[in-house]
């Protein structure tokens, strides 16, 4: 496979521009805008996705501003470092959307290359280390589009990049598909919570007294006192041993190692990045230092979705965070142990389901991840 280095914005069909910036009266309804943590959440953004933030936007700016198909988008800023630059492929949507100040938008000259095979060199180890190459900061590493588009790199004919892309894709489809597996069998567990829970129709509420929003014989309680939040600790991507146990940050499982931190089953918290966020581990894992997480002995299936419904929040302006205090503070209601209990074997079958999804989602991402460097130095022949 023969190699051709080129200069990354020779690629360009015209030149990357970062994300609108809109104040909060211009926030809330218009056009649907693509934020840095769907970048973080989402290889690949599509119309599948629900897109909550919406900005008002003039003609001329969502002219300026609209994603279309086959757009890349990096992340310009991050406060972990492997976040920095992080890439998405759009593909598959089919209205106006746009993109946020914390992106940069890179469209692509597609009769001279594929986007698909470009979003994945940035996938590979060698594309990361070229952005972060250009990245600068401390607390918060940032990258800027004039740098990214001075990026070298040497790149095959476009026949042979369709070919790289087609086998790789074939990978993030079957991962997408499972994922919307996952994502109905989360959804019939958090309706039932909701209508136990938050509607209070839970079996037999129909002879239970309520109290200023607490049925008889359930209890109001901190979070800190019935599941306190422990560290993560910190795992670099280049100390990551492929293996058996899932590694997690902020945005989910984002990779394995041969070694757990902590036993099964247990609740990861997002503290830095994407704050707030809450992810349900049934093994072993390894929990970084982005994330807090709630020790097996306290966990339940009841506690995972209320943790879901509560309202955590930013608290340092300088490098945005779940402070452990204030999580600690928030209250939560804890069911009659006879309910709790029925909650949880009906939620058990639906959880293994969703177990069995993440675990061959994760090998077929290793095979993938395996694949990837292999096929970009030509080692393995598309």
């Amino acid at each position: 496979m023969k190699l051709k280095t080129t200069q990354f914005e020779e690629l360009y069909a015209e030149p990357s521009r970062n994300g609108i910036y809109k104040s909060k009266p211009f926030q809330g309804h218009g056009t649907p805008i693509i934020k840095m943590n769907e970048v973080f959440n989402h290889r690949r953004i599509n119309a599948k996705q629900f897109y909550s933030d919406r900005f008002q936007l003039t003609s001329n700016e969502l002219q300026a501003f609209r994603i279309v198909n086959h757009d890349l988008l990096f992340a310009r800023t991050s406060v972990v470092p492997d976040g920095v630059g992080k890439c998405s492929l759009v593909c598959d949507i089919d209205g106006d959307l746009a993109f946020e100040s914390n992106l940069i938008r890179v469209r692509l000259k597609e009769t001279q290359v594929n986007p698909e095979y470009i979003f994945y060199y940035f996938q590979s180890p060698i594309g990361r280390g070229r952005i972060l190459s250009i990245s600068n900061g401390v607390a918060i590493r940032t990258i800027r589009g004039s740098d990214l588009a001075k990026v070298n790199f040497e790149i095959p004919g476009k026949q042979d990049q369709d070919r790289i892309a087609l086998i790789l894709s074939t990978y993030d489809d079957l991962i997408e598909n499972n994922g919307r597996r996952i994502l109905l069998l989360e959804q019939a567990a958090r309706l039932l919570y909701n209508e136990w829970f938050i509607r209070l129709r839970f079996p037999g509420y129909e002879h239970v007294k309520i109290a200023e929003g607490v049925p008889d014989m359930w209890k109001k309680k901190r979070l800190g006192d019935i599941a306190p939040l422990n560290y993560g600790k910190g795992l670099k991507n280049d100390d990551r041993v492929p293996g058996p146990f899932a590694v997690y940050g902020s945005s989910g499982i984002i990779g394995t190692h041969d070694k757990a931190m902590i036993p099964g089953p247990t609740i990861i918290v997002g503290r830095k990045g994407n704050v707030g966020s809450v992810y349900w581990s049934s093994s072993d894992c390894h929990p970084i230092d982005t994330v807090y997480y709630i020790d097996s002995c306290n966990c339940s299936f009841y506690l995972y979705y209320a943790l879901q419904n509560m309202a955590f929040i930013s608290t340092d302006v300088a490098v945005p965070g779940l402070n452990r205090d204030f999580a600690h503070s928030r209250d939560i209601i804890v069911p009659e142990s006879k309910i709790q209990q029925l909650f949880e074997d009906m939620v058990i079958p639906l959880r293994r389901q969703i177990d069995v999804l993440q675990i061959t989602n994760v090998k077929l991402a290793n095979a993938r991840d395996l694949l990837l460097p292999r096929l970009m130095n030509g080692e393995v022949m598309a």
